[in-house]
């Protein structure tokens, strides 16, 4: 292991922690006994998330037919799968506070990850919507670990990318000890997340996952992959388009068997989506 992650190791206690609401509403969602009303308890606990909730519940994304005024009824709509990738969304939502410009751009790209993988995932019907949209909003969650544990450093692997078009692998290779797929996949680890999104979050760059991969992992990590062009080609949280950006030959379209059709209208829903339901995220 090298420096780097023993840094991150070492200093464990001071990464950032998924609130206590989350861990425990999914403790509940996992118990079969659990009720609709001890999850609203927990989630009333904390204002913030609650109200969050609501909002995202509201989205279209979500299918709201009609507006959803409390917690029991959008837990009802939802159902308690869902349920627990909505409030771990408004959860770690707070992972990216202080919320300067960078917060935001990386908060708008996790989110928006996160839409695309769920559109995909539903596109396909191999793997769990949900999970999918969890593996978007981790994927680059380890920048803002970097970011975290070291914010001087970070903004010039950001200067690097922004001002002179270095690519952030690169930057970050110049200036970390580690990747953010590395720095990633050990916070999300940390929070107690299934084996497989961590192995997803730490190869959604390389696709590297072995000749007897799992096809679930196969299908989420290249998913996940693919969620994240998507938020590049349109400059979801980078700050530009990446027009030329070649998303319908990528890996993942191949790996995933999807031809030029349906990749034109999963974009097209994607960005109509992203820009519907922004403010229900942001």
């Amino acid at each position: 292991m090298n420096k780097g992650l023993e840094e991150i190791i070492t200093r464990a206690g001071d990464l950032p922690t998924i609130p206590v609401v989350a861990t425990k509403v999914l403790q509940l969602v996992n118990d079969e006994e659990s009720t609709v009303e001890e999850l609203a308890k927990v989630v009333q606990s904390d204002p913030a998330v609650a109200a969050r909730v609501l909002k995202i519940s509201n989205s279209s994304f979500y299918g709201a037919q009609r507006q959803i005024q409390t917690l029991p009824h959008a837990i009802m709509m939802l159902g308690f799968v869902t349920l627990k990738s909505v409030v771990v969304a408004a959860s770690v939502k707070q992972v990216y506070h202080p919320y300067g410009l960078t917060e935001k751009l990386l908060w708008e790209h996790s989110f928006g990850a996160g839409l695309a993988a769920r559109l995909i995932a539903t596109e396909l019907y191999r793997i769990n919507p949900d999970e999918a949209f969890l593996g978007g909003l981790f994927h680059d969650i380890g920048k803002q670990v970097m970011n975290y544990i070291d914010k001087d450093k970070f903004q010039e692997a950001m200067q690097l990318c922004y001002n002179e078009g270095v690519a952030f692998e690169t930057a970050e290779q110049l200036l970390f000890q580690y990747t953010h797929e590395e720095a990633g996949s050990l916070v999300i680890g940390k929070w107690n997340f299934p084996e497989h999104l961590i192995k997803a979050v730490l190869a959604h760059h390389t696709l590297q996952l072995g000749d007897d991969v799992d096809p679930y992992l196969f299908d989420l990590t290249n998913v996940v992959s693919l969620a994240n062009l998507f938020c590049h080609r349109y400059g979801v949280g980078t700050m530009h388009e990446i027009e030329e950006a070649d998303v319908m030959s990528s890996l993942p379209v191949v790996n995933l068997g999807l031809n030029e059709e349906r990749m034109k209208l999963l974009l097209e829903r994607f960005i109509e989506v992203y820009m519907q339901d922004k403010s229900f995220f942001t």
